[in-house]
């Protein structure tokens, strides 16, 4: 193909988009379980304590704090015929659903209650710490795909709609088929037994889509970006990016041998990336607000406005529904008005949705579904928005360092994912088992919950994830990087690539 200016890649075709897409509808469809449905299941299926339920995905998330980094070091390091990417989500695909379906198992170790119990506990966190680890393989190369598909400002907002069109799509598909497993099968074990079963299959089989859609597009962009590779140089530029009192040490000779570890050097430069910083920041507090929603929404729905469980996964779907519906909306206006300005546009309406439902009484409902559909609006921001703003930082370190190392700034970011989960999830756990919640004994209905634990239900519900929106637009506020600045970068960018080809 011609050479082209940096940022000036051809234009990427639908069936690219759509296989792009579909990379993430298993990982979406395993974490939207997960989220909606894990700690129910643990409570009200398994019988284990809520602040014992809670600590499972925190422990496990605890391992992802040294996983997901060293993934995203590995797979920009990777070197085959399939590209850096590709080989880690084609053998990560398998065990990934295989594990995921072994979350759903109840295992009877013994008769004693307590030892059950605390058997059941170390059952849920190995496999947890597998599944995630799997879950790490497949979705963060993936999710450093963007970066490699385009550099193109605006398209890189499009290609995120189509992947969380996807996203969301199929976390409304398991909400739909969670509705329909739980009216066809009485047996609370055997209700998520299935839904484990299917999902795991559904989650796998799109992943070879996306690889096997993208790969050649993926070449494309390689050659006409040349993009760069770690080099005594690159590393040079990557040590004078820091700041000057660690450049100072690095080059003494104490620090010497630490110098020579280029790892070390890639995270420090990392950190140092303060746009990035607001990135993560902007995204962690959102997607905080979101898992914290989701986990407690169940509890919500059934125990402080006093409905059915089946409208749980009504409420649920309009929310999804909603986010699905906008996500092209939001990816038009941020064209528009720039992704600042739209972020601050869905947070205003999710905060007033989240701030409406704390006060929702049980002679309310009929409230609870246009607010979904308000929440559903922030949701598809929240999406959209922070993974539309990475590829953008990504570019800035490579000005700053010379290297591409999307799967370093992307490991953290899905770090940031399961960790909004694990937290949220561990603090709902906490604040309910300190409230007084009633864990189910398995077989045996759900009790009435006590005062205290609905009153710590709506506070889950409502003030704790609005804080975290209101954190999150403060940083948004700060973000730096504009459409104008972005276009200057990769001008930066193309100038120097042109000298050093000169030069060679």
């Amino acid at each position: 193909m011609p050479d082209r200016p940096t940022g000036q890649t051809p234009p990427m075709n639908l069936s690219t988009r759509l296989a792009y897409g579909a990379g993430d509808l298993g990982p979406a469809i395993t974490a939207n379980v997960l989220a909606f449905f894990s700690l129910v299941f643990f409570t009200n299926v398994a019988g284990l304590n809520a602040a014992v339920a809670g600590s499972i995905l925190l422990v496990g998330k605890i391992w992802d704090a040294v996983n997901d980094p060293i993934v995203g070091l590995l797979s920009d390091r990777t070197q085959s015929a399939q590209g850096r990417r590709y080989p880690w989500m084609l053998y990560g695909a398998i065990p990934f659903g295989i594990t995921f379906f072994l979350l759903w198992l109840v295992p009877r170790f013994s008769a004693d209650p307590g030892a059950n119990q605390q058997a059941l506990f170390w059952y849920y966190v190995i496999i947890g710490i597998l599944f995630n680890s799997f879950y790490t393989m497949v979705n963060l190369p993936y999710t450093a795909l963007t970066a490699e598909l385009t550099q193109d400002y605006n398209e890189r907002t499009r290609l995120n709609s189509y992947r969380f069109a996807f996203s969301i799509g199929g976390s409304i598909f398991s909400l739909i088929l969670a509705l329909l497993i739980f009216q066809a099968f009485p047996n609370p074990e055997q209700q998520y037994l299935i839904l484990g079963g299917i999902c795991a299959v559904i989650s796998t089989i799109p992943l070879y889509w996306c690889v096997f859609g993208t790969s050649a597009r993926s070449k494309v962009v390689a050659r006409i970006t040349d993009a760069a590779t770690p080099t005594a140089q690159n590393l040079s530029l990557a040590v004078n990016a820091l700041p000057q009192w660690l450049q100072r040490w690095l080059t003494s000779t104490q620090g010497e041998q630490w110098r020579q570890k280029s790892w070390l050097v890639n995270f420090l430069v990392t950190f140092t990336n303060v746009p990035f910083l607001y990135v993560i920041g902007i995204y962690l507090f959102s997607w905080m607000a979101v898992q914290v929603t989701a986990s407690i929404l169940p509890y919500y729905v059934v125990d402080a406005l006093r409905l059915p469980s089946a409208n749980f996964t009504v409420i649920a779907l309009i929310v999804q529904a909603t986010a699905l519906v906008l996500l092209f909306f939001w990816q038009r206006v941020s064209d528009r008005y720039g992704k600042k300005a739209t972020y601050f546009m869905g947070m205003v309406l999710w905060m007033i949705a989240q701030g409406l439902l704390f006060g929702l009484r049980p002679d309310q409902v009929s409230l609870v579904y246009p607010l979904a559909v308000m929440a559903g609006a922030g949701v598809s921001i929240a999406y959209l928005i922070p993974w539309s703003m990475i590829p953008d930082v990504i570019e800035l370190d490579e000005l700053r360092t010379g290297q591409r190392r999307e799967g370093i700034f992307y490991s953290f970011m899905v770090l940031l994912q399961k960790l909004g989960l694990a937290v949220g999830l561990f603090l709902v756990g906490q604040s309910l088992d300190r409230a007084g919640f009633l864990a189910t004994t398995p077989g045996q209905p759900p009790p009435v919950q006590p005062e205290t634990a609905v009153q710590a239900i709506r506070l889950a519900i409502g003030p704790f994830p609005t804080a975290a929106l209101v954190c999150g637009m403060v940083l948004a506020y700060f973000y730096p990087i504009t459409r104008e600045k972005h276009a200057e970068m990769l001008l930066k960018l193309h100038e120097r690539k042109k000298q050093t080809q000169e030069e060679a």
